[in-house]
């Protein structure tokens, strides 16, 4: 898999950016930056692993990574990419651990203007610079997201078998037991490792994998009925799951909108 080569870093500068496309299905390999990271896509739905947890990023949504932490990405579309990278000495107001936040409108014309004003031939280092610093103060404000995904630490080979399978395929038409089979555990075996090692059972764990590819997919316009087909869902049930997980029925969900806004305003 490839590794993502950032932009020359300058002690004398607020940040840089990076402007990339990546196509559906590019993995790339762990990593980190010596900077801190905004990792944003203007279009597509990447899925990011961060530790022990996996957040799926439509464009309504951005990872925030302090320096040095290690991260993968799969691209689940394709992807036009602009990340921001940023000095430490400009944002100790901003947390140390990772996050995810939800991007309004100004964040998402701040970073695109970023990205396009540093590939000018003529570079305006004074507007640079404060669109970066409102950047900064706008991700201090930005509201946080919760569809986070436990994963398992790898130690256990057959409950990491059983996750990737399920994250290559979340659909209800494979069975648990069909899962474990292929994972080459039993059926007592399996649901104790969940509990112990993910602190929730199999049918909850991917109902969240479910949630995230839904929202994804209908982030990318994807219509309702492809996204209920794919997930092995009655139409009924999966609407009643995402309005009881979101607050509103997947119809309702506003492509263009927040999250938060998709999912609370309308209900």
């Amino acid at each position: 898999m490839p590794q993502v080569r950032p932009p020359a870093l300058h002690d004398d500068a607020e940040g840089r950016s990076l402007a990339r496309r990546y196509p559906r299905g590019l993995r790339i390999d762990p990593h980190s930056h010596t900077w801190a990271q905004v990792l944003y896509a203007v279009s597509g739905v990447m899925w990011v692993e961060v530790g022990r947890e996996a957040l799926v990023v439509p464009p309504q949504r951005a990872v925030w990574l302090p320096a040095g932490t290690e991260h993968s990405i799969h691209m689940m579309s394709d992807v036009e990419m602009r990340n921001l990278y940023l000095q430490d000495r400009s944002i100790g107001h901003l947390s140390a651990h990772s996050d995810v936040f939800e991007i309004n409108g100004l964040l998402r014309e701040l970073i695109a203007s970023i990205a396009e004003h540093e590939k000018a031939r003529t570079r305006d280092d004074d507007y640079l610079g404060a669109a970066y610093r409102l950047a900064m103060l706008e991700l201090a404000h930005a509201p946080r997201s919760s569809l986070r995904i436990p994963l398992p630490d790898a130690s256990d080979r057959r409950l990491d078998a059983l996750c990737r399978a399920v994250i290559d395929d979340p659909s209800n038409a494979i069975s648990f037991e069909q899962h474990a089979a292929s994972a080459g555990a039993s059926v007592r075996t399996l649901p104790r490792l969940f509990t112990r090692e993910l602190g929730i059972g199999f049918a909850e764990w991917r109902r969240q994998v479910q949630l995230a590819v839904a929202v994804s997919g209908l982030a990318e316009g994807r219509a309702v009925g492809s996204i209920v087909r794919s997930l092995g869902y009655l139409p009924g049930s999966f609407s009643d799951m995402f309005r009881r997980e979101l607050g509103a029925p997947p119809t309702d969900f506003d492509p263009h909108a927040t999250l938060a806004v998709s999912a609370g305003m309308k209900s």
